[in-house]
């Protein structure tokens, strides 16, 4: 054999070898097991009937197989479902999960527009060059940048079922573009399952900088919206006839807007009550946008509107509750606030009567495992329980665009799966096993935040008794609050009467913020009041536009005052 034929020989075996150590390594990334047949259990599709002793077959992370007569193939791992339920995993469709924790806002003052919204201060460089927008108005901003696999959140969310969840940024008004993951893999790539899905706007005014009242937000959201349509037309402009035009600056800020303009991608609004969905049905109406309602606390109140114009809720299921203790001495709840209650847990079933399309969100809930108790609540108000998996799981996933890949036990889609023991909605359930992307995942409940108590969110419930140093005097008025998780309502009771807050905010270090309508000199103007909150005290300053500043101090009261 001649030399070059051996170099031929030599070079074909290394590549051979080269092929084989490949494969050995895939097959080392691999689990080793890739096909699973869980027998004999009960199976709800959500998209069929219910199978009451079946088999469901998982291939490559897939559903390859579902139905009353399958049989386990050779090579699969065959767990037995015998008194077990499978259910479609479920979808948490409004979260912050897989996103590194909130960084507190610099000593000494609120810190700024900058130091309030945490999803930008997590990007190297927040918009990049090209941004003309200041945080917080940012668009572009896309979640799937910081997303990070594990954490105790996700632990605390797989264990009551959820597998699949939209994360978004975590403030601002133009929030940014949020992406659907999955709660296993190692890394975001693992996760992510599409990004981006939605554009998210919020209506809370920005700390410290413009806009900082609810007006000045509309007025932002609007203008950016037209600058978005002229940006659009000079870009069109352009391209038709380049040569002797002068090139338009690239704006990344109203580039992202364009998807929103062509109704190519949807616009998640949080909007609660019937004013502020209202509002956001009127601007997205205005600019043609395809609106989607996130909160809907009162969405029931206009859900004609809401059927008619084909428009969905993310309904949140962080129910409003009595959060201090129902002690003897104790002043009576508002009527208004009994009725809130006791309405929340009805507006799912009047959704659903009224042919309005929803889907559950946790709704920034600090302890997980009370979702599915809140869920038997709403379904024990009006909403059948058959709608409320529906909610949890083939309604999302429509909503959210995934419905050929999630929602539903059928062959083809993501094998997100859950084995419960016991009916879903039971309060004796227990979800046994879990499988994300066809994979088994480890339930272990979510180890306790380290610290203890004393780093537990601040929180603003409970009844304040409130003192304004105003110019013309002192002005005494009392808060009823109600926080829950990142959602703060409440009324104050003064010399205006009795009016709703809004716009309520509070940061992990204790900066507060909410806005309430009062009268003056015969017209009603917005009052902002902006404060520390340290203990059972706040201090700081009520402004109207156009007049001095007032200082004021609220002390929590106890129960026996």
């Amino acid at each position: 054999m001649s030399k070059v034929h051996l170099r031929l020989l030599f070079a074909l075996v290394a590549v051979l070898s080269l092929v084989c150590a490949v494969n050995r390594s895939g097959d080392a990334q691999r689990s080793g097991v890739d096909t699973y047949a869980i027998t004999n259990a009960r199976i709800v599709p959500v998209s069929g009937a219910t199978i009451e002793k079946g088999t469901v077959v998982i291939r490559d992370g897939l559903i390859a197989a579902v139905g009353a007569s399958i049989s386990a193939p050779a090579d699969a791992r065959v767990i037995d479902g015998n008194g077990l339920t499978v259910y479609p995993g479920l979808i948490d469709s409004y979260t912050n999960l897989g996103l590194p924790d909130a960084a507190p806002s610099p000593a000494g003052g609120a810190g700024g527009a900058a130091a309030f919204f945490q999803i930008a201060q997590a990007r190297p460089s927040p918009g990049g060059p090209n941004s003309t927008q200041p945080v917080g108005l940012q668009p572009e901003v896309m979640v799937d940048d910081v997303i990070r696999a594990g954490g105790n959140e996700i632990e605390a969310a797989r264990n009551v079922g959820i597998t699949t969840a939209l994360t978004l940024p975590r403030s601002g008004i133009w929030m940014g573009q949020s992406a659907l993951i999955n709660l296993s893999g190692e890394t975001p790539q693992q996760m992510i399952v599409r990004s981006p899905v939605a554009m998210h706007v919020s209506f809370t005014p920005l700390r410290g900088s413009y806009p900082g009242s609810l007006m000045g937000v509309f007025a932002q959201l609007r203008q950016m919206l037209l600058d978005a349509q002229r940006y659009k037309e000079s870009m069109q402009i352009y391209d038709r006839s380049p040569r002797g035009t002068r090139r338009p600056e690239i704006d990344k800020s109203l580039a992202a807007l364009l998807p929103v303009l062509d109704r190519s991608m949807p616009v998640v609004m949080f909007a609660n009550s019937e004013r502020e969905i209202t509002r956001a049905l009127d601007l997205a109406e205005e600019f043609k946008l395809r609106p989607i309602i996130a909160g809907g606390r009162e969405a029931d109140r206009v859900a004609d509107r809401l059927a008619k114009e084909n428009v969905p809720v993310l309904l949140s299921l962080n129910l409003p509750r009595r959060t201090t203790a129902a002690l003897p001495e104790a002043d009576p709840e508002p009527l208004r606030v009994l009725r809130d209650r006791v309405q929340a847990q009805q507006t799912a079933g009047r959704l659903a009567r009224a042919r309005v399309k929803f889907a559950f969100e946790s709704g920034s809930l600090t302890n997980m495992s009370e979702l599915m108790t809140n869920a038997g609540r709403v379904i024990a108000n009006g909403l059948s329980s058959e709608d409320a998996l529906r909610a949890f799981t083939i309604w999302p996933a429509d909503i959210l665009g995934v419905s050929n890949q999630l929602g539903s036990i059928e062959i083809g889609k993501i094998a997100n799966l859950l084995l419960v023991r016991g009916n879903l909605f039971d309060r004796a359930a227990r979800v046994t096993q879990m499988f994300i992307d066809g994979r088994p995942v480890d339930l272990r409940p979510a180890p306790a935040p380290p610290g203890g108590p004393s780093e537990t969110r601040a929180n603003l419930d409970g009844a304040w008794t409130m003192v304004i140093e105003a110019p013309q005097g002192q002005v005494n008025a009392t808060l009823n609050l109600e926080q829950e998780g990142d959602v703060i309502r409440g009324v104050m009771q003064g010399p205006s009467g009795s009016r709703n807050i809004s716009n309520a905010s509070i940061s992990s270090s204790g900066d507060v913020r909410f806005t309430v309508p009062v009268d003056l000199g015969g017209e009603t103007r917005e009052a902002t009041f902006t404060g520390t909150l340290s203990g059972n005290e706040i201090r700081g300053q009520a402004t109207v536009e156009g007049r001095p500043p007032a200082n004021f101090t609220a002390r929590r009261r106890t129960p026996g005052e």
